[in-house]
C-alpha cells in the first residue's frame, strides 16, 4: 500500500471508532425507536477532509463496528446488510462536496463554506436514512400500530430520527468549523 493512502485510511478507521463511541453515549430519545445523535460527525469530518471514497470507508467501518460490538437489531440477513453496511456507508456521500467546501474556506468565504457543509451533511444523512426508511417499510412495517400503513410508520420513525440527527450534526459541525476550520486541512508531509 502506498504511504499516501495510509493517512486517510487511518483517519477513516479512527473516526469510525469515534462515531461508534459517540453512538454508544446516551442520545436524545424521542421514543422507543427514535433517537437523535451527532454520531455521524466524525464520518462527515473524514468526508470533508478526504472526500467521498474515504467517507464511505469510514461509514462502512462504523457499521462494521456496530456489528462487532453487538449494537445491532435485525430481523433478516438482507435488512442487516442494508441497515448496517449500505446505510452507514452512504453517510460518506457528504464527501462529494469536499472540494467546494475546502475551496470556500481556503478563499476566506467561511459562510459559503458552512452552507456547502450543511448541504453535504443533508445529502449524506438523507442517503443514509433512505435505506433505513426502505428497511422500515419492508422489514419493520409489521410493528406499525394497527391501521397505520408501514410507509407512514417508517416515515415517522426514520424521518424524525433523520431530521433530528441532521439538525444536531449540522449544529455541531457549524460550531466546529466556525471555531476551527483547520479541521478541513490535511497535512501532507510526504
Amino acid at each position: 500500500m502506498r504511504s499516501k493512502q495510509l493517512q486517510p485510511l487511518i483517519e477513516s478507521a479512527i473516526m469510525a471508532a469515534l462515531a461508534l463511541i459517540i453512538d454508544l453515549l446516551p442520545s436524545i430519545q424521542l421514543g422507543p425507536w427514535i433517537s437523535m445523535s451527532f454520531a455521524m460527525v466524525p464520518v462527515f469530518i473524514v468526508s470533508f477532509r478526504w472526500g467521498f471514497r474515504y467517507g464511505v470507508v469510514s461509514g462502512l467501518l462504523w457499521g462494521l463496528l456496530q456489528v462487532v460490538t453487538g449494537d445491532v437489531t435485525f430481523l433478516h440477513w438482507f435488512q442487516f446488510l442494508v441497515e448496517y453496511f449500505v446505510a452507514f456507508a452512504c453517510v460518506g456521500f457528504a464527501g462529494l462536496f469536499m472540494n467546494v467546501i475546502q475551496r470556500k474556506f481556503r478563499e476566506g468565504q467561511k459562510l459559503a463554506g458552512l452552507g456547502f457543509a450543511v448541504l453535504a451533511m443533508f445529502i449524506g444523512s438523507v442517503a443514509r436514512y433512505i435505506w433505513h426508511y426502505i428497511a422500515g417499510i419492508v422489514f419493520w412495517g409489521s410493528y406499525a400500530p394497527e391501521g397505520q400503513p408501514a410507509w407512514v410508520y417508517s416515515l415517522i420513525v426514520n424521518g424524525s430520527a433523520w431530521l433530528g440527527s441532521f439538525l444536531f450534526c449540522s449544529f455541531v459541525m457549524v460550531f466546529l468549523l466556525s471555531a476551527s476550520p483547520r479541521v478541513l486541512t490535511v497535512s501532507r508531509n510526504q
